[in-house]
């Protein structure tokens, strides 16, 4: 079977980059040549999906991505073109990494799916998804289908950071990881254990920071793709085997971006398709909306070394279509209506912290009992989350909260270290809709604001219309509103503009969020019927 691997990190700590140079590359000549070519534009995914791992198997596209302490983790996305893209399952089922990740006791905010790796393996038919949790220890899982089921391999004490893991032709299992000294293990050939490791790679001080390891054979030269966060991307070559010795070269630095407003394209990794074409997807950084994938060709020197193809002087905006064959079947959109039919949520949702299982259902929409008892939206267990669709996107929800006890709040968030809400209120047999801002946190992520109520309506009747419109264009802070209907046709703005901030420092960008918890004491419930992310 004719294979590609590649694999994808996560920028850490690092001031974001601006985009002040150019990188050295070949440029595609603009003009008629690439205006009669089906072309695609950058992003690819205007959604935030970090740290990408890529890779084909057969005439199929797969990646993966940072998800931090939102569960399901580490999502699992196919394509059939490279560049249209759905979210087929996640390899992590839940985050069982600790009480912090149950929000029992204590929180799991930035910790959890950092940078991981996701390769397939012909000898088995299976695919493997490592990383490593908390700086404490690697997991491994594995999958006959990337829907799942996932099912956890093994644990190794070493904590493989920002791993990349490869198969190699003769079915040995490899991992490339580490910060600044880059390190090289081979596993068992069960992929159990940890055979042996030997750092292969010190950077040098001139370069600064390397990380966001990602590992490949190509043409019988061993490879390791390395990110210079947040600006620049690196890459060693090895002749004489996996550990090494490497030679570096530099592949972009301070390059001009697709994103107006955003950060330098790097990280993620390189992909080859049927026809023996490559590309690098990478992520760019676009707060206040998150890390968007952008996807551009690549060439290879003579002496073996890849270039990244520029469009005057800058990763494109637009590139000619990947000449790869006619897709089977349409992907599943990343946005539109979701009535919450079937037995299980959709893969596009995923929980902030790991769900209280008894206490949310679907079938007939969308149940979520109250399953905290808080004035701490962050704090409150079983909040669903859906990323936002850029540039702008509007979410809708439709909401049964007929069965809300006193002191119970539901609705509709922009969620992040810095959030405002819309929803209800029901306090002493009343319900009101109101907009609430100001629920912060500080650095540490502990609370500093539970929020405060700045604008309110009596509603009447079982149900409502909430909306959030979200504008994630990034290089300044973007406003967020909020609005609301009693028919479902007329909605009616509730407070003032919400200022999403663009700082990097959470990773994950700004997400919808259902939620509902109590202040008083459990028993209420609402329902979502419907659920719409909308664009322009």
């Amino acid at each position: 079977m004719d294979m590609s691997w590649s694999h994808q990190p996560l920028t850490r700590r690092r001031t974001l980059a601006a985009a002040t140079g150019l990188a050295a590359g070949a440029l595609l000549p603009p003009g008629p040549a690439l205006a009669a070519a089906a072309q695609y534009t950058n992003p690819v995914i205007w959604q935030d999906f970090a740290d990408i791992d890529i890779m084909r198997v057969g005439d199929t596209y797969y990646a993966s991505a940072s998800t931090m302490h939102y569960s399901p983790g580490a999502p699992v996305l196919r394509s059939y073109d490279l560049v249209n893209w759905e979210i087929a399952g996640h390899a992590v089922p839940v985050l069982d990494f600790g009480a912090k990740y149950d929000l029992n006791g204590a929180r799991g905010y930035v910790r959890g799916i950092w940078a991981s790796s996701l390769a397939y393996r012909p000898s088995n038919r299976t695919f493997y998804w490592l990383g490593q949790i908390d700086f404490a220890r690697t997991y491994l899982y594995t999958a006959t289908a990337v829907e799942g089921p996932w099912n956890r391999l093994t644990t190794i004490n070493t904590p493989y950071y920002d791993a990349g893991l490869l198969v190699d032709t003769d079915d040995t299992l490899y991992v490339a990881y580490g910060n600044t000294t880059i390190s090289v293990a081979q596993l068992s050939p069960d992929g159990r254990n940890q055979v042996r490791t030997q750092e292969v790679f010190r950077t040098p001080s001139s370069v600064g920071t390397l990380e966001g390891a990602r590992f490949y054979k190509i043409n019988g030269q061993y490879y390791i793709f390395l990110t210079r966060p947040a600006n620049g991307q690196y890459i060693l070559k090895s002749s004489s085997g996996p550990f090494g010795p490497y030679t570096m070269r530099q592949v972009l630095l301070d390059l001009r971006g697709p994103i107006p407003g955003g950060g330098v394209p790097h990280q993620g990794g390189l992909v080859r398709t049927q026809s023996g074409a490559w590309y690098y997807m990478a992520f760019v950084d676009a707060y206040p909306g998150g890390r968007m994938p952008a996807l551009a060709p690549v060439t290879w020197t003579a002496d073996g070394w890849p270039v990244v193809q520029l469009v005057n002087g800058a990763w494109g905006t637009t590139y000619p279509s990947p000449a790869v064959p006619a897709p089977p079947r349409q992907v599943t959109p990343m946005t539109g209506v979701d009535t919450f039919d079937g037995t299980s949520l959709k893969p596009r949702w995923e929980w902030n912290h790991n769900p209280d299982n008894t206490k949310w259902s679907v079938g007939n929409g969308l149940t979520l009992w109250t399953a905290t008892v808080t004035h701490d939206l962050y704090w409150a267990r079983n909040t669903l989350t859906h990323r936002i669709q850029g540039p702008t996107s509007t979410a809708t929800v439709q909401l049964d909260h007929s069965a809300m006890r006193d002191g119970d709040r539901a609705g509709l968030a922009l969620l992040r270290d810095s959030s405002a809400w819309i929803g209800l209120k029901r306090d002493g047999g009343a319900t009101r809709v109101v907009m609430v801002t100001g629920l912060t946190m500080d650095g540490n992520w502990n609370t500093t604001g539970t929020g405060t109520e700045i604008a309110s309506a009596p509603v009447t009747g079982g149900r409502v219309w909430l909306r959030a419109n979200a504008d994630i264009r990034p290089g300044a802070p973007r406003p967020g509103t909020f609005s609301y209907s009693t028919d479902g046709t007329t909605f009616t703005r509730l407070g003032p503009a919400f200022s999403m901030g663009n700082d990097w420092r959470f990773f994950m960008g700004y997400r919808f969020a259902l939620f509902n918890h109590a202040t008083q004491a459990l028993g209420g419930a609402v329902r979502v019927t419907r659920f719409e992310v909308s664009t322009p």
